[in-house]
């Protein structure tokens, strides 16, 4: 049996000229991917004597900086890739880190204008707290002590070699592109701690997981009361400059902000929550979140109600809020609906619903502290769109509240297509608690709530929202739910891809199989699938075309875009391509179009064109190329990067 394989895209250490062209969009996607990673290099890299506080702010600070400002010197059309070092995107965020955490360590100098990484963060900033990862053993705070007698660069080469598992080789290069003078130097003095690599993974050094503790409070105090003493002399004197006689100033007729306004104090009012009946449901016209009856064991706990709607109105600076892309965070304009009031786990939730956005209040059972805002937008949501709301998630399991029409849940891994269903106990519209899908790490299992009511079964997936996305397939403008069995298995090879799509507000995500591509030199036929997620706001579409070869277990991203009709219902035109070898070791540029492309061509460092939706032409290991289609009607369409 022959072997197929995917070329590897280099990881770039210097952007000479012969590397990949790393753009701002590939960059961010390997930051947000490896984002702890990132941290913990520039944690680790970081000279320890700014202290735990300041080197987790300095850390988190210079990852976010690492963003190049636009294309700096990844293929245009990209070689599969092989992990995270095979990203030259991660490759170049990467080597941004290590250089700037290099460069913090560096002392000041006389008559010489400071590195913007050599002063204090301006943001991240937390106004009250400390911050710091938490404490390990024995063994933690000897690796911790061994690294604060290193040298930066030796530092760097630790974590190169332990962390990121690097080779000589190419601890040596990246150190050399950081700016580093005396490598051989750094590598030697970081021989001594190789005992000690597997360390470097503890959340000792883990600047994403925090403990939290108060600063100086009598500082703290002192100051806010000359902040204070300042701020009322400031009012003072604009309201004698801004009152000119018979007026309000620049607001004219408004009334004086502490008026009361009716409908801000009825909003404010647990016992003006709007109630739906039961059955409610069942006779009107409209199946969507406005017809969810309240739920619950605390629906007549007005305090609970009270401070959910006081802390939605003006949530403290305790409180912690999220909102999804697009979704406003302000206060309800009158009554809301109340969906959701009782215990989950070891918190109290309530669920409210304004026409516009769900909103979710939880704080724990023992007290108010630590409570919790979060806001999703789902204005337009149907039948399919309004099935289930997130409740809760603990120790990486999610509890659903789903709609009343729902008459069974169910749990499926979505890379197992053949392995079935699990049953998921309802309880009052409530589900029995459930894996979520994978967050970090290898990615071998991807679960997603099943739903089945009287009219159809769907799929819904997780990404880390209140509101999970619906899963579909077929070609746009023609989609359907993806629950059937050959709807089961054309999602299993892609599943993992929609960690891409995680928090970014996706209503629903399509995969569509829009070509079927004959292999050069051996027998079988790859697949091209487009997957593109839908947002409730309209915008910030997310677009993947992904290459699967005959016994991968996992499809691979060829290109991906952003805001673009591509793989949409308004343009379903998509065209891809990607550096193949076979079997025999000959590297070829394979391409495919959907339905109604005529001819494609390439241009660059590969040339070639064929007629109808395909093309394979031989190619070199790296080599470059730019497609172009062409489609039945004369439209010109170009390859997604």
């Amino acid at each position: 049996m022959q072997s197929q394989d995917v070329a590897p895209r280099p990881a770039p250490a210097s952007g000479s000229a012969a590397d990949p062209v790393v753009d701002v969009e590939q960059a961010e996607a390997a930051l947000v991917e490896h984002y702890p990673r990132l941290v913990r290099i520039a944690y680790l890299v970081l000279p320890p004597g700014l202290g735990r506080g300041r080197r987790v702010l300095t850390a988190h600070a210079l990852t976010q900086r690492a963003l190049p400002r636009g294309r700096t010197a990844a293929p245009v059309i990209p070689a599969q890739p092989a992990g995270r070092e095979g990203d030259p995107g991660y490759a170049f965020v990467r080597l941004q880190v290590v250089r700037t955490a290099l460069e913090a360590g560096l002392p000041l100098r006389r008559r010489a204008w400071p590195k913007r990484s050599q002063l204090p963060p301006l943001l991240p900033h937390v106004w009250g707290l400390r911050l710091f990862p938490r404490s390990g053993g024995a063994d933690e705070l000897a690796l911790d002590q061994r690294l604060s007698a290193m040298s930066g660069p030796a530092r760097a080469a630790c974590v190169l070699r332990g962390l990121e598992k690097l080779p000589d080789g190419d601890v040596r290069e990246l150190l050399t592109a950081a700016g580093v003078a005396g490598v051989a130097a750094a590598l030697d003095e970081a021989a001594g701690a190789e005992d000690a690599y597997a360390l470097l993974d503890s959340p000792e050094f883990d600047p994403c997981s925090l403990q939290a503790r108060p600063t100086d409070l009598m500082r703290r105090r002192q100051h806010m009361k000359a902040a204070l003493a300042a701020a009322a002399a400031v009012a003072v004197c604009g309201a004698l400059l801004g009152l000119p006689g018979d007026g309000w100033g620049p607001d004219g007729a408004a009334a004086p902000p502490y008026a009361q306004n009716p409908a801000a104090q009825a909003a404010l009012n647990p016992a003006l929550l709007l109630k739906v009946p039961a059955a409610a449901w069942e006779s009107s016209a409209r199946t969507d979140f406005s017809v969810w009856p309240a739920r619950g064991d605390l629906t007549g706990d007005r305090a609970l109600l009270r401070r959910a709607l006081a802390v939605w109105a003006r949530p403290g600076e305790s409180v912690q809020v999220s909102a999804t892309p697009g979704t406003p965070s302000g206060g309800p304009s009158g009554p809301p609906q109340l969906l959701y009031a009782g215990t989950v786990d070891n918190a109290r939730v309530v669920l409210l619903y304004d026409g516009l956005r769900i909103v979710r209040y939880a704080e724990p059972r023992d007290g108010t502290k630590g409570a919790a805002l979060d806001f999703a937008r789902v204005d337009g949501a149907d039948r399919a769109g309004a099935g289930a709301v997130v409740l809760g998630r603990a120790d990486g399991n999610i509890r659903y509240l789903t709609a009343p029409w729902v008459t069974k849940a169910a749990e499926r891994d979505l890379l197992k297509p053949s392995s079935g269903a699990m049953d998921l106990t309802l309880t009052g519209g409530t589900t029995a608690p459930m894996a979520g899908p994978a967050q970090s790490g290898a990615c071998t299992s991807w679960n997603v709530l099943q739903l089945t009511d009287a009219s159809a079964t769907r799929l819904l997936t997780d990404l880390g929202e209140l509101v999970p996305a619906r899963l579909t397939t077929g070609r746009p403008g023609s989609v359907k739910d993806a629950s059937g069995a050959g709807a089961l298995r054309a999602w299993a090879p892609y599943a993992c891809s929609l960690g891409a799509m995680r928090s970014s507000g996706v209503r629903s995500v399509n995969a569509w199989a829009y070509a079927s591509q004959p292999l050069p030199d051996t027998g079988g036929a790859a697949d091209w699938v487009c997957t593109r997620a839908e947002t409730w706001q309209g915008g910030g579409e997310r677009v993947l075309a992904q290459f699967h070869s005959p016994g991968s277990t996992y499809g691979a991203v060829a290109a991906k875009a952003e805001n673009v009709p591509a793989c949409g219902a308004k343009d379903p035109q998509v065209l891809a391509g990607v550096l193949w070898k076979s079997g025999t070791g000959s590297w070829y540029l394979l391409a495919a179009g959907s339905r109604g492309t005529s001819s494609i061509s390439a241009t660059g460092g590969v040339k070639g064109s064929a007629r109808g939706n395909l093309l394979a032409v031989k190619a070199e290991q790296g080599g470059r190329a730019e497609l172009k289609g062409t489609l039945e009607d004369g439209r010109a369409v170009s390859g997604l990067r």
